[in-house]
């Protein structure tokens, strides 16, 4: 699928492995969960709980899809701080995790995380061919600039065994320096076109109640930015807004809208299309 020119020079100056490195440094001790390093280091704590919490909910939906037998061998690429590696070990699969950045692991191993940690880069894993049952990818790939995104799908298609399943999570829309979504059919495409075949998809994260409080709260302070944007860690500013009275009624609104959102969220991703979703879970199986 091509991409235009101006997508393609987004985000050239920046790079991965730094934005990572300066994640896991600045927010290693941000809270007790080694959430903010991975989600939205600058939001309150109970933000970051209730997203892990709705990601919980999707990833449990697609290992019913991708019907993992027990003892499977899974690799979650991009694992951070460990969250998902610790998931797959208490429900009986034998996981390893990989990140390319070193700090991330060593926050995974202070959180408890007692399965194989693995330095290296998705687009190039440091693993032999067919190695894995399953893999997964929770919006890891979303940070990759478009142009070596092909690189690391073809990588985690190499390591699976024929068969073997592939669970994506990322981001099918959104704007910021350091993501870059594809549609979901964008999605599909990239990674059917790297030799696996698409078993389902769905939506996850609509949000709908606080995408319409985020929109209106943007118009009325003259800040257009999207509901993602809104809470995106930006290497160029990498101070959080100070705790101003506005900021804090802010959040004390936004608290009611995103549980309200999180509460509706289940019966509207079964009706809703993946279009209106923030992010998309895609199974696939290596052909």
């Amino acid at each position: 699928m091509e991409l235009g020119v101006q997508q393609m020079d987004r985000g050239k100056d920046y790079s991965p492995e730094e934005y990572w490195a300066d994640l896991a440094e600045r927010y290693e001790n941000a809270d007790d969960f080694g959430l903010a390093p991975i989600l939205h280091p600058q939001t309150p704590q109970w933000f970051n709980r209730v997203l892990d919490e709705l990601q919980l909910r999707a990833f449990r939906r697609a290992l019913k899809i991708a019907s993992f037998p027990a003892g499977s061998r899974i690799l979650d690429i991009g694992c951070g701080t460990g969250r998902w590696v610790r998931r797959y070990a208490e429900l009986g699969y034998a996981p390893t995790g990989v990140d390319a950045t070193r700090r991330m692991l060593v926050i995974a191993r202070a959180q408890q995380t007692r399965a194989p940690l693995v330095v290296g880069s998705a687009s190039h894993l440091p693993f032999s061919d067919a190695s894995f049952d399953g893999l997964s990818d929770i919006t890891v790939v979303q940070h990759i600039p478009y142009a070596l995104q092909g690189a690391a799908l073809r990588e985690m298609i190499r390591i699976l065994r024929p068969g073997g399943r592939m669970i994506l999570l990322e981001l099918v829309q959104g704007k910021d320096p350091h993501i870059f979504p594809r549609t979901s059919v964008e999605w599909i495409q990239e990674v059917e076109s790297c030799g696996a075949k698409l078993i389902k998809c769905f939506g996850q994260e609509f949000f709908l109640p606080d995408r319409l409080f985020v929109h209106l709260a943007g118009a009325i302070s003259g800040q257009r930015r999207d509901h993602i944007s809104r809470v995106q860690f930006s290497p160029r500013n990498p101070t959080p807004d100070k705790p101003t009275a506005i900021r804090r009624i802010y959040w004390n609104l936004r608290h009611i809208t995103v549980l309200s959102s999180a509460c509706i969220e289940p019966g509207v991703s079964r009706i809703c299309p993946i279009s209106l979703a923030t992010h998309g879970v895609f199974v696939f199986r290596k052909v």
